[in-house]
């Protein structure tokens, strides 16, 4: 076993800095991670999600335009002040929770070469550790506890771990798709090839990647000389691919977590629409006037 599989993963990477231009004109000023679920941003439930599974080290990876990602997570002096005057400690605590939740650092992506240029940024913070990888408009309901159980597969089986969700056949051009073998585990498999969004004839099987990985450090190593694929950007679906094929002495191996639980994907317009109404109907201060409204409403629809 390589050194680095004894190591404890305390790092999350969290790549924010794409343009999001699906959500334009909103996003022309406004970062899409920062578009909020009922009354909070996307990007916060990706942070949170790091710090129950015992990530407290945070880096985002942003780009021009992300300032209201790192205000969010700084303190507010001003604000804090005039909620206090005005004796709103509920509001209060929550301000200070988003800057308390972790210690969070920044680096920018100088250009949005792709999602493995992003991840290859956050070299010289996580050195020579494994890290967690949560794509900042793609997060997983908080009970279905996906990292963590990804976490206990790096820990027990080294090299890298990536989410993996099945979807419809049609499905598979959009994502990157694994070819996957069985291992003595129900829920985790061995990913021996990976294809970045195939035409659903050529797709290896209907198991997608989904945005959640734990990188191994020889990562790094392995995107330095990746050269951009899919739409002219280096992608970490190829930098992956070459990982599952080396040795796991030298940081290769890729397994897969099997997940069938809740994902919300804030990343294009109706899955967002569809993670904001299941959001407020699961939220004891919101359902109780939101739901039967929302019945109504569809009763005259029909």
């Amino acid at each position: 076993m390589p050194d680095s599989i004894a190591t404890k993963v305390t790092k999350a990477v969290v790549p924010a800095a794409g343009l999001g231009t699906r959500f334009l004109p909103a996003t022309k000023a406004t970062p899409k991670e920062m578009l909020p679920v009922v009354d909070k941003p996307a990007i916060q439930y990706v942070v949170e999600e790091a710090v129950h599974a015992g990530l407290d080290d945070v880096l985002l990876i942003t780009g021009r335009s992300k300032r209201s990602i790192e205000d969010h997570f700084d303190r507010n002096y001003e604000l804090e002040e005039a909620l206090i005057a005005k004796g709103d400690n509920e509001g209060l605590a929550l301000i200070r929770d988003s800057a308390e939740l972790a210690t969070v650092h920044y680096v920018r992506q100088g250009e949005p070469k792709g999602l493995g240029h992003a991840v290859s940024c956050a070299a010289k913070h996580v050195g020579r550790e494994p890290f967690a990888v949560l794509l900042g408009d793609d997060f997983i309901h908080p009970d279905d506890r996906l990292l963590q159980r990804m976490l206990e597969v790096r820990e027990q089986r080294g090299g890298s771990v990536v989410a993996l969700m099945e979807v419809e056949h049609d499905q598979v051009s959009s994502y990157g798709t694994a070819a996957i073998d069985p291992t003595d585990e129900d829920d985790v498999v061995r990913i021996t090839d990976l294809v970045e969004k195939p035409a659903p004839d050529d797709a290896p099987s209907n198991w997608i990647i989904i945005g959640r990985y734990v990188c191994d450090p020889a990562v790094f190593g392995v995107l330095e000389h990746t050269p951009p694929g899919r739409g002219g950007e280096i992608q970490l679906t190829d930098a992956l691919k070459t990982l599952a094929g080396m040795d796991p002495a030298d940081g290769g191996g890729v397994y897969g977590v099997l997940f069938r639980g809740r994902r919300y994907d804030t990343g294009n317009k109706v899955d967002y629409l569809r993670t904001l109404v299941q959001f407020a109907v699961e939220r004891p201060d919101v359902a109780g006037e939101f739901v039967p409204w929302l019945r109504k409403f569809l009763d005259n629809l029909q």
